[in-house]
């Protein structure tokens, strides 16, 4: 068995009432203790820091055994591979469970190769601190979901297990609120509606998603026409009924509607471009990322169930750019 006066090691224990006999442990333990994925209670097993009666569990699928005391201990959380780096975080809402913020463009959610420090992920860690109880072992935040690098908004991110679980499970089962606003060439015909198309890997380009006949996974974006200027350019809302990597990008890009300085999707210079007049041109022309920003998110408190909703305005160069097109109003409602 691990060592059980390890400093900060938590001990549970609980006893298999008569109705549990014969449950596989995992599930049984995942229900006496809600905070613990089964996949987290399935490595403790296997770590040996699973007990029955003083003896050693042998795996997460063995029988429970009615009227045993089923003894669990819990090492202290280990700091997570990427290190802290205090950074300017924009703070929607925070408590035990959960932290909300507004991502800035520019801004990795996630270390990676290429971006493996300056992340959102390194400065939750800085933020956080010793408040963050971990997730699967460490000190590390829940990424419910993620931004491109170049896409601002509201994003929520889970600071326990039991936050982790219920976010992932109400984003996977789209059981909330996600809006988007996006500033894209053209306008929509009809002006609302939504784009059905199977989202894969592009044959031609390793690097870009498309709309593919054959080895795509379904995506709904349902969309709203706000406003447009002069017919070149149309301020959308958008709402997603699936989740596919670049969905919002590619669905308007499969329509012949990409996204205003999009760097992957946006292929040519648009011929609606070369009707507007010089400086208006150059400067949708040369917006240096993907007008798209994440306005609002609404979702179930993880622990007390209350409804939740938050809303981010434009970052300042996107702001900017829908003042100049006489679009800023209508992207308030």
């Amino acid at each position: 068995m691990s060592d059980e006066t390890a400093p900060g090691a938590t001990i549970h224990t609980v006893r298999a009432p008569p109705e549990a006999a014969g449950e596989r442990l995992d599930r049984f333990l995942a229900a006496a203790f809600p905070d613990l994925s089964r996949s987290r209670l399935k490595t403790l097993i296997e770590e040996g820091r699973a007990s029955r009666d003083g003896s050693r569990c042998a795996a997460a699928s063995e029988a429970v055994r009615s009227g045993a005391t089923y003894r669990l201990v819990l090492p202290p959380p280990v700091p997570a591979t990427p290190r802290p780096q205090p950074m300017a975080l924009s703070i929607l809402y925070e408590d035990a469970h959960l932290l909300v913020l507004d991502k800035p463009p520019g801004l990795v959610v996630h270390p990676a190769p290429g971006n493996e420090e300056g992340t959102l992920v390194n400065a939750v860690l800085a933020h956080c601190g010793e408040t963050l109880p971990g997730i699967g072992g460490e000190k590390r935040p829940g990424i419910v979901h993620r931004l491109d690098k170049d896409t601002s908004g509201v994003m929520v991110v889970a600071k326990s297990e039991t936050a982790l679980a219920a976010l992932s499970a109400a984003f996977a089962g789209r059981d909330l609120e996600r809006a988007y606003l996006a500033l894209c060439w053209g306008v929509p015909e009809p002006p609302a509606g939504s784009i059905e198309g199977a989202i894969g890997r592009d044959p031609r380009e390793r690097k870009r998603m498309a709309v593919v006949a054959r080895g795509g996974k379904p995506a709904l974006t349902h969309y709203r026409t706000l406003g447009h200027f002069a017919g070149a350019v149309a301020a959308l809302e958008l709402r997603l009924a699936t989740g596919r990597t670049h969905q919002i990008r590619v669905h308007l890009a499969s329509r012949g509607h990409p996204l205003v300085g999009d760097p992957l999707y946006l292929r040519r210079i648009p011929a609606l471009a070369r009707a507007l007049e010089p400086e208006l041109r150059h400067a949708l022309l040369d917006f240096p990322r993907q007008a798209l920003h994440a306005m609002s998110l609404g979702f179930r408190h993880p622990a007390t169930g209350a409804w939740l909703r938050f809303r981010s305005p434009p970052p300042p160069d996107l702001a900017a750019l829908l003042a100049r097109l006489g679009l800023a109003d209508l992207t308030q409602t």
